[in-house]
């Protein structure tokens, strides 16, 4: 399998690293817009992987260069490590230059322009649903939401009601940890641009006999109770793919998602929202050279540590799950399925951070099943579209086991 991985940040450069050690890749063309980023993604895998991956140069807002470069390296897939704002032009030029592609977040959501906490707008995915069609006559697949969250927990969602229950209830993604940086007061350990979208955004919620609905940010606060020594965590409604794909393929009468930011993180948040710093549209700004235009986000961004570069100062666990309640047998049943990750694990073995570590292994894992076959469709997919179990034993064998708790 030839891949073309566009996004060398913390991300891409994880997959690279958990790629090198599979067999199923034949190639992977690592491409991003500084190619001094993407070199050194390929440099640190050293000279023995030198066949197995190089480093290109791409604008990934350019859909046709994008889908060049895939013809050029023969690549029979896209894989996607960017920021959402980068889906649409990479989902396109995937199709234009007939590869499959794969996702670690989905097109970007619009707010309801009048009652955006309490009816949905454009929902995260939208766009890529609305092709669908497309990408089935092509004969090519888009396999969508494919990280840990979305991606894993959708796949425990998918096992939970294959295996475990005969009547869902609710699916609850409920995601927590116990994470400190040292020197930092505020230094977020993933991608901040997708964090501020996705926590600030109204949070959509999913009941049967209401479809999709909307709330404020932050809304219905539970304290959720983390495993392998984490504990308890404040968890919070926000907007994430998974409340869209869910239901899209399991039989559930509710689907959330709660995120554990804390009321430091959550504070911090609101302060970006208040000054509008959490803004994307440009600003004009007077420079010694003259007006410039900025985006607020951006600099909110530039201003942060890279989540990337935080390992050798971080400790802890990060935790991703997904809590299931319904009945099986006739008798009530309550699960979590969740997955672990130990930093100083991953920082030893890897030498990444847990929280891009874990979002990288499963695009991977993905990217193996189609190789060999096991998982294999036609069109706009979610991971609740294919068997769970052949992902979850891949998943263990990589080294990276999963938990099931009764509750």
């Amino acid at each position: 399998m030839r891949v073309l991985l566009v996004g060398a940040g913390g991300v891409g450069t994880a997959i690279t690293r958990i790629a090198a050690r599979r067999p199923f890749l034949t190639h992977m063309v690592v491409a991003d817009y500084d190619l001094a980023r993407a070199e050194a993604a390929v440099a640190a895998l050293g000279t023995e992987q030198a066949e197995r991956f190089s480093a290109a140069r791409v604008d990934a807002s350019d859909q046709e260069a994008v889908a060049a470069l895939l013809r050029a390296e023969r690549c029979e897939v896209l894989l996607n490590a960017t920021d959402p704002r980068f889906v649409m032009p990479l989902f396109e030029a995937a199709l234009a230059a007939d590869a499959h592609y794969l996702d670690m977040a989905m097109s970007l959501s619009r707010p309801h322009p009048e009652q955006p906490h309490a009816l949905t707008g454009v929902k995260l995915g939208d766009e890529q649903f609305a092709r669908a069609e497309a990408w089935e006559k092509a004969g090519r697949l888009a396999l969508v939401g494919i990280g840990v969250e979305p991606g894993l927990s959708d796949v425990f969602a998918r096992y939970a009601a294959d295996e475990l229950f005969d009547e869902i209830e609710e699916v609850g993604i409920r995601d927590g940890a116990n994470l400190t940086v040292d020197g930092y007061e505020f230094a977020p350990s993933f991608n901040i641009w997708t964090t501020i979208e996705e926590c600030l955004n109204p949070p959509v919620v999913y009941e049967a006999d209401r479809g999709w609905f909307t709330t404020p940010p932050f809304s219905e606060p539970e304290v959720f109770d983390f495993p392998d020594g984490i504990g308890p965590v404040e968890c919070v409604n926000v907007e994430h793919e998974e409340v869209l794909l869910v239901p899209r393929w399991v039989d559930a009468k509710r689907v959330t998602f709660k995120y554990g930011l804390g009321e430091d993180f959550i504070s911090k948040l609101k302060t970006l929202h208040a000054l509008g710093l959490d803004r994307t549209e440009p600003l004009t700004v007077r420079s010694a050279d003259g007006p410039v235009q900025v985006s607020p986000r951006d600099v909110v961004a530039a201003a942060l540590p890279d989540p990337a570069t935080l390992g050798d100062r971080m400790h802890g666990k990060t935790c991703a799950g997904t809590w299931v309640k319904g009945t099986k047998d006739g008798a009530p049943r309550e699960v979590y399925l969740y997955h672990v990750v130990d930093n100083q694990w991953s920082m030893k073995e890897y030498g990444s951070q847990a929280v891009v570590w874990q979002t990288a292994i499963n695009p991977v894992v993905a990217l193996e099943l189609l190789a060999s076959g096991a998982w294999s469709g036609q069109g706009v997919l979610g991971p609740e579209a294919f068997a769970p179990r052949p992902f979850l034993d891949l998943l263990v064998e990589y080294g990276s086991p999963w938990g099931l708790r009764e509750q």
